[in-house]
């Protein structure tokens, strides 16, 4: 339950703080005053999202936060907050702030101090606060809202059982389907992958291929095709200037007269009788003049040898250019080096097999998807028995309530007929409704009054209300467009809801809903130096007995109106 909301500047509220209590709370007040700001309060709570234009003018931010506990939903609140690194809860409490700044910086979210993001506020939400407005009800007229209604029903336990538990037939059921289903789906996204694309287009890309593998592999491109062949093909296009390197080299190191092996050899000569007169030191330079002359020879001999090894014809020059021109231009088309045409082959290579086994990949997954659906079929008709049974435990719980309500007479099903394969099983659900004897069912979505919508809303939120862990239900004006002994039969059935251990918080300006409340809120509206100023405060006693001859007869309270709103609550409080 919400046990206290601060709000402060949020739109007209300047600062409010308002304590609620178990069982049925009654939020009443004149119309405009502000009682819609308390659900976006609790919307912001919930992780709703956040406009700064809800900022009250002048506040450079506007300040929820709430005391709530969890109840039963505790276990569930826990394992968010640890798997979401948040402080546990202290003495069954949990305290949610949330921080809206006037301009467009982010706001902020507090879970027990510590700071969290929007998104773990839903999931927290979620499993405390069930919230709903005049317009929710639309959401009966959704089938896949109706389905998911069967489906809570199913997953309620007896009502001589305990809490419903996390494991057993029922869930395990669930799982089975949810496993194929999952896989199902997996499949068709293979086949759709497979099946993609015009397949002109398909065959025009494995002729493509085709021809780029085919050239890329009768290139045979190896390593030696890369700067071993840019070095050969500048050796022998320069063949006749290197001959004539050669030429000089030779004669200017062995081959002249004189050469420079001979001008060391008169060195020696020289460098001997030096020797023979200057001892050691000259010895050494006549040794080194010989190691001179012997490299001038070895010199000479690699330098003929390295340029009359290069072929010089005219074909190997033509069989280089070729070569060449090939590697350049395998180079230009596929990726500028020779490890990158290498690359385009093996992913070309890997395309062209995945295209040319196109068609037996496409079957091999046809019956797959053939295979899984036959074994979701039953899986998906335990889910169809489970439902069914639910439907009609459902439906007459329902009429029950609907019998509590006003409607004495009326006639309500809920109808389940096959439908394709979805993630919940192979079902959709109608709720069909006849509100007057005499008059045929009719899907739901077609009954136009919006108190009769409203009434069932409530029927069903009061059958499952008795299986639902969510501590917390707020209803925000859904007894609109009723009144008289139906309003009572309205506030009667929320307060038994909050009897059955939710607290209910209802927003209404329908007296017969008000007097059944177990708390009483009212929200007022002045003008404070020329500002307007909400504010909200708890009344009991003697002003909660004004409050009601108020929503009797207007401002001017009367003893007349005084003394009936003391029956009223006397009667139906």
């Amino acid at each position: 339950m919400i046990e206290s909301l601060h709000v402060k500047d949020l739109a007209v509220v300047e600062d409010a703080r308002i304590e609620f209590g178990p069982g049925l709370n009654i939020v009443t007040g004149e119309t405009g005053a502000g009682k819609s700001v308390l659900m976006g309060a609790v919307e912001l709570l919930r992780g709703g999202r956040a406009d700064h234009s809800l900022v009250r003018a002048g506040a450079a931010q506007c300040l929820v936060e709430a005391v709530l506990r969890p109840g039963a939903a505790e276990p569930a609140v826990a394992a968010v907050l640890e798997e979401a690194g948040l402080p546990p809860c202290e003495d069954g409490r949990l305290l949610i702030r949330r921080v809206v700044p006037a301009s467009d910086a982010s706001g902020r979210c507090h879970v027990n101090d510590a700071p969290t993001t929007a998104l773990t506020l839903r999931r927290i939400g979620s499993l405390l606060i069930d919230l709903h407005g005049p317009h929710d009800n639309q959401s009966l007229f959704d089938p896949a809202a109706q389905l998911a209604m069967v489906d809570a029903a199913a997953a309620a336990p007896p009502a001589s059982s305990g809490e419903r538990g996390t494991s057993g037939p029922r869930n395990d059921s669930s799982l089975a389907y949810s496993t194929l289903y999952a896989r199902w789906r997996s499949l068709l996204a293979r086949r759709e992958e497979l099946s993609g694309g015009d397949p002109e287009a398909r065959a025009r890309e494995i002729d493509l291929l085709a021809y780029q593998v085919d050239e890329i592999r009768a290139a045979a491109l190896t390593e030696a095709d890369g700067e071993a062949l840019v070095r050969e093909h500048a050796d022998v296009a320069n063949a006749a200037r290197l001959w004539e390197i050669g030429q000089s080299l030779t004669q200017l190191l062995t081959g002249g007269d004189p050469s420079a092996f001979d001008l060391m050899a008169s060195a020696q000569t020289v460098l001997g009788e030096a020797a023979r007169i200057l001892g050691d030191e000259a010895r050494e330079w006549h040794d080194e003049a010989r190691d001179i002359a012997r490299r001038i020879q070895e010199l000479s001999r690699s330098a003929e040898s390295r340029i009359e090894a290069i072929d010089a014809s005219p074909e190997r020059l033509a069989a280089l250019e070729e070569r060449l021109a090939l590697v350049r231009r395998l180079e230009r088309k596929y990726g500028g080096s020779i490890a990158a045409v290498q690359a385009h082959l093996e992913k070309s290579s890997a395309r062209l097999s995945d295209l040319a086994a196109l068609d037996e990949r496409r079957a091999e997954c046809e019956r797959k998807i053939a295979e899984t659906e036959k074994r979701m079929a039953p899986a998906a008709a335990v889910l169809t028995r489970r439902r069914r049974k639910a439907a009609d435990a459902l439906a007459a719980a329902i009429g029950r309530e609907l019998r509590d309500l006003g409607f004495r007479d009326a006639g309500f099903r809920v109808d389940l007929f096959p439908a394709p394969f979805s993630a919940t099983g192979a079902d959709a659900a109608e709720f069909v409704f006849a509100p007057n004897p005499g008059e045929p069912a009719r899907p739901l979505r077609e009954i136009a009054s919006s108190g009769e919508i409203a009434r069932v809303m409530l029927a069903v939120k009061a059958v499952l209300a008795r299986h639902d862990r969510l501590p917390v239900l707020v209803f925000d004006e859904i007894d609109a467009n009723i009144g008289g002994e139906t309003g009572n039969a309205v506030g009667a059935k929320m307060r038994q809801i909050g009897d059955s251990g939710h607290q209910v918080l209802c927003i209404t300006h329908l007296v017969q809903v008000a007097v059944h409340g177990c708390y009483h809120h009212v929200v007022r509206k002045d003008v404070e130096n020329g500002r307007t100023v909400t504010t909200i405060r708890s009344v009991a006693g003697d002003d909660r007995v004004r409050e009601i001859a108020r929503m009797l007869g207007g401002a001017d309270i009367t003893s007349v109106a005084l003394d009936h709103a003391r029956e009223m609550l006397t009667r139906l409080g």
